[in-house]
């Protein structure tokens, strides 16, 4: 039967006395690492997921956590080699290619990302993250129409997603359809995305 526990660190404490218990369980410091992101202590957190993998390298999604840590520290590279180290132990998980593309897109590698996006949706066609950060790629590379229908399937299957509906923004007003970009600019504010002045006023001129 699963236990209870009315706050997070009740859970912490719990999972600290199994750890006790059992030194060398790497699932109990995986779960240690996911308490202590729940409560942004980050350098927690990447202790326990790093203790995690030592005693379990293979554990892909301790992997995906570390990249995510990289990436809250605004270390790009770190986040890019956790998640292909997370590749290597499982290659048909979603997760770490879509944080591979998004990355690579980050460093400027715009083609690389692209690939990385596109197996990703191979594994798991609906990854909302990856489809959004293909449409940014397709934007990249001025491929408009490519942009526009991966942003749609982005806010078909999550329509407060904001940073799809700024990016559809983008596109309406690279089309020159402004009352288009008018609604899809409001639609990333509604989601709480900060849209870009510099659109909101190119818009606004273009009504």
């Amino acid at each position: 039967m699963e236990q209870k526990f009315d706050n997070l660190d009740d859970y912490i404490a719990d999972l600290k006395s199994k750890l006790d218990a059992n030194p060398g369980c790497a699932n109990t410091m995986y779960n240690l690492g996911v308490a202590y992101l729940s409560k942004r202590e980050f350098m927690e957190a990447e202790r326990y997921f790093l203790a995690a993998v030592s005693e379990s390298p293979k554990m892909a999604e301790a992997y995906v956590q570390l990249g995510g840590i990289a990436l809250q520290r605004d270390d790009l590279t770190g986040c890019l080699n956790y998640n292909i180290q997370a590749s290597k132990e499982r290659p048909f998980f979603a997760v770490p290619w879509g944080n591979i593309g998004f990355a690579q897109l980050q460093l400027g590698e715009t083609e690389k990302a692209m690939q990385s996006l596109k197996r990703a949706l191979k594994y798991d066609p609906n990854f909302v993250q990856a489809l959004s950060t293909l449409g940014s790629c397709y934007i990249a590379v001025g491929d408009y129409e490519e942009a526009e229908k991966a942003l749609l399937k982005v806010v078909d299957l999550q329509p407060h997603f904001g940073p799809a509906w700024n990016n559809l923004a983008i596109v309406a007003a690279h089309g020159n359809e402004w009352s288009k970009a008018d609604e899809y600019a409001k639609k990333a504010q509604e989601s709480r995305f900060d849209v870009p002045e510099d659109l909101l006023k190119e818009i606004r001129e273009n009504l």
